[in-house]
């Protein structure tokens, strides 16, 4: 009984072996792969070459340049003899006056405020000269004007040119 149960694991095990190998191997033959006609691409090449060959002559200039009118490497003959001078005094010309600054476009953008030991810290939020100011009493916004008051919606700003007081309020 061992010899006929042997006899069909091996019969039993050698056809799945041969099952197994032909599922792996197929009789279909592989197409070969399509390789695009080279002749087009030459086609476009050869057409891109006469389009550079154009346009390089299209660039070339069509007439030569003339020859410079003067020499900028050489003096001229003889100076000018100069101008006598008149008798009478030249007139008096006013300076002219400076003009007053105008004040920069400042505007209140903001405040902030925290909780501090002493009272609330408040912090001024400033647009203007093109930048936005965070300044604290004291802080300088841009060199010409110090901030030296803030209130729940209005700042005092002190100009240090002709110390005069500004105030901004929020909007």
């Amino acid at each position: 009984m061992h010899v006929n149960r042997t006899v069909t694991i091996v019969l039993g095990g050698g056809a799945l072996a041969a099952w197994l190998a032909g599922a792996a191997t197929s009789n279909r033959a592989v197409p070969d792969p399509v390789v695009p006609p080279r002749a087009h691409i030459d086609a476009r090449g050869a057409d891109l070459a006469n389009e550079i060959a154009r346009l390089r002559e299209h660039l070339r200039p069509a007439s030569t340049p003339r020859a410079p009118a003067r020499n900028v490497f050489r003096f001229s003959a003889a100076p000018e003899p100069p101008l006598p001078l008149s008798a009478q005094p030249p007139a008096l010309v006013e300076a002219p006056v400076a003009p007053k600054q105008v004040p920069l476009a400042l505007r209140l953008s903001g405040i902030a405020e925290d909780p501090g030991p002493e009272g609330p810290v408040r912090v001024a939020i400033i647009a203007g000269d093109g930048q936005l100011y965070m300044a604290k009493v004291g802080d300088l916004v841009t060199p010409r004007y110090r901030v030296t008051q803030i209130a729940a919606d209005v700042v005092e700003l002190l100009d240090l040119e002709d110390n005069s007081t500004r105030r901004l309020a929020l909007k």
